[in-house]
């Protein structure tokens, strides 16, 4: 597949350090600063997954693998069309065997993209739904993609941090959620409900109010304007408060290996989801790459490097 034109730097490991300053783009803000944190904190819990895998470790153990709500395909990755991206990534991830996602974004057919590529998903197998997530536009806008979303939603959430994505400012007036209006959105809901965004101590005690089925602890891979830290930290210091008001917690950023993996389901997370490695195996080498880099994701290794510097 010709590469020439893909914003990936195909970097022999994604730990943002081939896309500093990137935005749009693949990168993050702050020089990537969270971005890289994501991807080197999961080394530290490296002895808590060995201890998890020597002590715990069944069939099914690790957290379920969903891919994560990817927009903005042509801007951010260099694809073609939004339409297509959606068609290809959605198709590569089924077939891969990992659970799918959808995003949101702006003009309306980003969203609206997604939910077409399930459809059509959906006439092959009937079976497949994916977590959506939606941006925090006023409720009326929110329970009009609700509408659209309907038929092939496995649960809906709403990106609360995404009021702070850089890249959407200047596009659209986005909201900074408040408890009342989080569980008005709940309360129209025929499917699990989600907070997606958790990262901060304010986000915790909306968690409290709201008790949503789902939490999903995210920094959006590093590309918002927020505290600086790791979602393996935050997962590590709340998970236990959480678990308390709500029914699930994800979690995403630097998921790379499967001793990261096995981390996640020991610090507390039934499900990771990852971006940038399969967007990035997408583009350059098609589904197969795909199928391949969720694979190798998910081989034992034999032994789990700690490195105590960090």
């Amino acid at each position: 597949m010709d590469t020439a034109n893909f914003k990936c730097h195909f970097c022999d490991e994604c730990l943002g350090f081939g896309c500093i300053g990137e935005l749009p783009g693949m990168g993050g803000v702050n020089d990537n600063m969270n971005f890289q944190l994501n991807c080197i904190a999961w080394n530290r819990y490296a002895l808590t997954a060995q201890e998890f895998a020597n002590n715990y470790f069944s069939g099914n153990s690790l957290p379920k693998i969903r891919l994560a709500p990817m927009t903005g395909a042509v801007e951010n990755i260099g694809y073609s069309t939004e339409e297509h991206f959606y068609y290809d990534m959605i198709e590569a991830a089924y077939d891969a065997g990992i659970a799918l996602s959808i995003g949101d974004g702006t003009p309306d057919y980003k969203f609206q993209y997604g939910v077409h590529a399930m459809r059509q998903l959906r006439e092959r197998a009937p079976e497949a739904k994916a977590a959506v997530f939606i941006k925090p536009y006023t409720n009326e806008k929110i329970f009009q993609r609700i509408e659209w979303c309907n038929s092939i939603a496995e649960s809906i959430g709403i990106d609360i941090d995404a009021f702070n994505i850089i890249t959407m400012r200047q596009k659209v007036a986005l909201e900074k959620k408040s408890s009342y209006q989080l569980k008005e959105i709940k309360s129209r809901l025929n499917v699990p409900f989600a907070i997606k965004g958790v990262f901060t101590p304010e986000d915790v005690e909306l968690v409290k109010a709201v008790h949503p089925d789902i939490v999903v602890i995210s920094n959006h891979g590093g590309r918002i304007d927020t505290r600086t830290g790791s979602t393996a930290d935050f997962l590590d210091e709340y998970a236990r408060t959480l678990s308390m008001h709500c029914g699930e917690i994800r979690v995403d950023g630097g998921i790379r290996s499967y001793s990261d993996l096995l981390a996640a389901r020991a610090l507390g997370a039934a499900e990771v989801m990852i971006g940038r490695p399969l967007a990035s195996a997408l583009c350059k080498g098609g589904k197969i790459a795909v199928i391949e880099t969720v694979s190798k994701l998910m081989q034992k290794t034999e032994t789990v490097v700690y490195d105590s510097s960090l």
